[in-house]
């Protein structure tokens, strides 16, 4: 067991803010959707803004902290997460270390919503996954102890999402030793003389074993290896499966989503920024809905409306945008519904898309 399978971190102080990476605004969903009393909620979103949550420590399966309440207490609270399989840890890191954009974004503290997706493990908790425990005589699931340490849970969240793989089961340097054993040779291309002439080589078994190492060379940053490495790994894969590489300005925004620390160079203006958050929370889909309106079958609109019939508000549809209040959702071809906040007089991709835009409104 490595030493960093239990961290410890200093208390917030009065530090009221709402997360703000997708991953941490799904940990909050997730506690939100459980929640049996939303009135707990309000306290606890207030108790973490006041500081009243004591040093948090995480660990595998579990985030604990001491809460303070002028009720009574201090009272002891935990919330509980299932750890990973050892399967489910292989597709996981699997996928990591086959794509050099998807290790150089978690190494950058950033979490791709396509590397989760794609992976198919839960790796980001659901309904129910979050089990409250504390102390205190409330009965409510979670009392507003639990949800004032989910919320700063959520913060804590934002800054390092390798936190949400400590409370899976594995700390950083566990990961980063075994992606690092995760290295294959290219395999040998078979002799042409045993292929059909045209025929590109077998790349079934064939993994990237993460960002290179390249020593720094004057006036070539470092980063611009691993982009060139992903980009060149992905433009033969596409080629391997026969499906068209992206035009320039989409293939720039895919490669700022994936290099953060270069995204400056690849574009400015809140155009591409909204084009590059679009990207990281839906990929190729988050680009098109953001960019390009359709009209949808009259069957989705009538099932999205039925799904949100019992929100505040009276649902507004303008081809695949839905427009709720102060929330849009816009629905791509796979019929998923994107969620949009305004920021002044512009709407930003705000989340990963739902199957069930209900899930969306709060």
């Amino acid at each position: 067991m490595t030493d960093d399978r239990v961290r410890g971190f200093p208390a917030f102080g009065a530090a009221g803010h709402l997360a703000r990476s997708w991953w941490g605004r799904a940990w909050v969903r997730a506690m939100e959707d459980t929640a049996l009393d939303l009135r707990q909620l309000k306290k606890g979103r207030k108790y973490a803004a006041a500081g009243l949550v004591g040093p948090i420590t995480v660990s595998p399966g579990r985030i604990a902290a001491v809460v303070e309440d002028a009720d009574g207490g201090p009272y002891r609270t935990q919330l509980r997460l299932a750890e990973l399989s050892e399967p489910d840890w292989t597709r996981l890191l699997d996928r990591v270390a086959s794509r050099a954009g998807h290790l150089a974004a978690l190494l950058d503290r950033d979490l791709p919503p396509d590397l989760v997706e794609a992976a198919g493990v839960d790796l980001l908790p659901g309904i129910g996954d979050l089990d409250p425990e504390c102390d205190c005589p409330g009965w409510e699931l979670p009392c507003r102890h639990a949800a004032a340490l989910s919320f700063q849970a959520s913060w804590l969240l934002d800054a390092d999402p390798f936190l949400l793989l400590l409370m899976r089961g594995k700390g950083e340097r566990e990961i980063r030793e075994e992606l690092e054993s995760r290295t294959a040779p290219v395999p040998a291309v078979e002799p042409a003389a045993d292929r059909v002439p045209g025929e590109l080589p077998d790349l079934a078994g064939f993994r990237p074993s993460g960002a290179p190492s390249i020593p720094a060379a004057p006036g070539v940053p470092a980063e611009a290896f691993a982009l060139l490495a992903a980009n060149g790994a992905g433009r033969a894969r596409a080629l391997a499966e026969g499906r068209p590489w992206p035009g320039r300005r989409q293939d720039a925004v895919r490669l700022a989503a994936e290099f953060p620390s270069v995204a400056g160079r690849l574009g400015e203006g809140a155009g591409f920024a909204r084009a590059v958050a679009a990207w990281r929370y839906g990929g190729p889909d988050g680009l098109e809905v953001l960019e390009t309106p359709w009209t949808p079958p009259k069957a989705a609109v009538a099932a999205a409306r039925a799904a949100l019939a019992d929100v505040a508000g009276e649902p507004v549809f303008e081809r695949n945008h839905c427009t709720v209040g102060e929330v849009q959702l816009r629905l791509d071809r796979r019929g998923r519904w994107h969620p949009y906040r305004r920021e002044g007089r512009t709407w930003w991709p705000a989340g990963v898309p739902e199957n069930d835009p209900g899930l969306l409104v709060g």
